[in-house]
């Protein structure tokens, strides 16, 4: 697991406190399990705890159940991503006899669009869930911890509940962490919620921040046709192999997207509708400003030290592989906790949590977990970097496939990116996939899956795959390790 610290077996605050709602471990016909959350986390939880038997309350302060994925992340960034990617294809085309035309960006009618699909997506996959299953009820309220076995619920007409459940579960996600910058707090800078919903397009826009949510809405508004500055604190996805932030970086140079590495701004000030950014080597003044610097768990207003409840100095709460807290009978799932901030990781850990519950033993196995950045080309990962296999003890050899190498990507007349595989010196084990390609994020799930079944970069590269697809990359470098491709005819094995 990726937390900081995880616990062999998670204490109880009160061992001599019987629960009155006791239940057998392994009947959960009477179990009440209380969730602090309405996201994916949640909702997963919810609805396999049901299915189990439980009887489920859900906790949601918000106006909409849902959380951060389908209201204001995943979804709606992922519908302007595209709607941009097209404008783009309609401004460049690689294809003779295709006229290039400059799009009409009606900015409001897009927003609109994006809004009516992000309620449908909550009524289909949040809301008629709650509507149709009797086993799961909602309350109204922020929740706090009176104990390890209290919840206390203010609700919004100001009265007060107390729920004594047998178990809890928090999945209260995360927020945007704003930096400590000068002047920054005085101005109406933009989170990635404004940016993604905001019905006009700024001339200029500089971007705070480097990782996937900046570089992704970066590009979108570069598309829209705003004119971006990056300001990275270091260089693009620095946590990533670094072959894939230097890519990444020349694919916005030319498109005209300015990266100022190793840069931070000390402070910032707003007058006549423009920001000025002051860094240690440039001022720059831009019409709007979009803070993307990471995002921090909701934990502040929960009182978990009440219950005994662990975490970092972030206030992330500490979970162990099982979703247990430092209390046994408390878990804690989503972008809350110390596992990767995924939806699906989310979703994933919140039925592992429900299944723990109700007296199934499961764990959360993060081994083949991949993970895909939104820009085009797509970053796509799953398995270790060579540094990190190497942290692990391993001895490493890899291979780097340029996609100038794959026919798919040629006859697309698009060769932007690459495909890198890291594997086991003395087995040809995979233990990683590197991928920077336009639809990389559909390649990436059958290298996830070649990693799962342990295979070999040599089983992989004599494997079938169908000609003229862009995840035939991953066969072909592949063949690179023992191999040079230049010497093979097409579809040759």
């Amino acid at each position: 697991m990726s937390s900081k610290r995880t616990y062999d077996a998670a204490k109880d605050t009160d061992e001599g406190h019987a629960c009155a709602n006791s239940v057998n471990q392994n009947d959960s016909s009477s179990l009440h399990i209380a969730i602090i959350g309405s996201g994916s986390a949640a909702f997963a939880c919810a609805i396999k705890a049901a299915e189990s038997g439980a009887s489920v309350t859900l906790i949601e302060k918000a106006e909409h159940v849902g959380g951060t994925c389908v209201n204001v992340g995943c979804v709606p960034s992922k519908i302007l991503i595209r709607a941009t990617q097209l404008m783009q294809h309609q401004r460049a085309n690689p294809f003779d006899g295709i006229t290039n035309m400059q799009p009409e960006i009606q900015r409001s009618l897009l927003s609109q669009q994006i809004n009516t699909r992000v309620d449908e997506l909550r009524e289909a996959k949040y809301q008629s869930i709650l509507d149709r299953n009797p086993a799961i009820t909602l309350i109204r309220g922020s929740a706090c911890f009176k104990d390890a076995r209290t919840l206390f619920i203010d609700k919004p007409d100001g009265s007060q509940q107390t729920l004594n459940p047998d178990k809890i579960m928090v999945a209260t996600g995360s927020t945007p962490t704003i930096p400590d910058i000068e002047g920054l707090n005085d101005t109406p800078f933009w989170t990635s919620t404004k940016a993604i919903f905001y019905e006009a397009v700024p001339q200029s826009l500089a971007v705070i921040g480097s990782s996937a949510v900046a570089v992704e809405i970066a590009q979108a508004y570069a598309r829209l046709g705003s004119k971006v500055t990056i300001l990275a604190r270091h260089t693009l996805l620095y946590s990533e192999d670094s072959l894939l932030g230097e890519e990444l970086t020349e694919c916005f140079k030319e498109e005209g997207i300015r990266v100022l590495e190793y840069t931070q701004a000390h402070k910032v000030s707003y007058n006549d509708n423009l920001f000025t950014l002051i860094t240690d080597d440039h001022t720059l003044e831009v019409q709007q400003l979009l803070i993307a610097t990471g995002r921090r768990a909701n934990t502040s207003e929960l009182d978990l030290q009440a219950a005994g409840v662990e975490t970092d100095k972030s206030g992330t709460i500490l979970v162990n592989d099982q979703l247990q807290s430092s209390v046994k009978h408390i878990y804690a799932a989503g972008d809350c906790t110390t596992i990767p901030q995924f939806v699906y990781v989310a979703a994933a850990a919140g039925t592992k949590a429900a299944l723990n519950m109700t007296g199934t033993p499961a764990k959360l196995d993060l081994t083949t977990m991949p993970a895909v950045i939104f820009t085009d080309p797509q970053i796509a990962t799953v398995g270790l970097t060579e540094k990190q296999a190497e942290a692990k003890g391993y001895d490493v050899t890899s291979r780097v496939l340029a996609m100038e190498n794959v026919p798919r990507a040629l006859a697309n007349f698009n060769t932007q990116g690459f495909i890198k595989l890291v594997a086991e010196t003395t087995s040809g084990k995979l233990l990683g996939a590197q991928i920077l390609a336009h639809e990389g994020g559909e390649i990436v799930q059958s290298a996830a899956l070649a990693i799962a079944n342990s295979m070999t970069v040599e089983e992989l590269a004599s494997m079938l795959f169908p000609y003229l697809t862009m995840v035939e990359a991953l066969k072909l470098c592949a063949q690179t390790f023992n191999k040079d491709i230049k010497n093979l005819s097409c579809c040759a094995g």
